[in-house]
């Protein structure tokens, strides 16, 4: 079902989000941080099968946040970051509804130490 009035300029999000739900596909991206790696080596930290890294790179690469290339035996994986961006970029629109709320938050936190100040003991 279509909700009228909300366009989703960037169609890609949800498997992008869906992707990075997972903590082993989140760990593999922090891997690819640091440069392209086979499955083989990508697999070596995890307690998981070959073919179980192969299915989170899958998600990975649907979602755009990876390119596998084909390198002789080898499918060296990489990250691609333009899809994080995207999904930062949509957090960011929220950034000031969070820092609006957590300074009414203060400010109630505030009035109630003052308050608290001002009562006197009763002991």
């Amino acid at each position: 079902m279509e909700q009228l009035g909300y366009a989703d300029p960037q169609p890609n999000l949800d498997a992008i989000f869906a992707a990075l739900a997972d903590p082993t596909r989140r760990a593999i991206l922090s891997r690819l941080a640091d440069g392209q790696a086979s499955v083989n080596e990508i697999a070596a930290p995890f307690e998981m099968s070959q073919p179980a890294v192969s299915r989170h790179l899958k998600v990975l690469e649907r979602a755009g946040l990876i390119e596998r290339d084909i390198d002789e035996q080898r499918r060296p994986a990489r990250l691609k970051a333009e899809p994080m961006a995207i999904a930062v970029g949509w957090l960011d629109e929220f950034k000031a509804f969070w820092g609006t709320s957590f300074d009414q938050l203060d400010h109630v936190l505030l009035k109630l130490k003052q308050a608290e100040a001002k009562e006197p003991d009763h002991e």
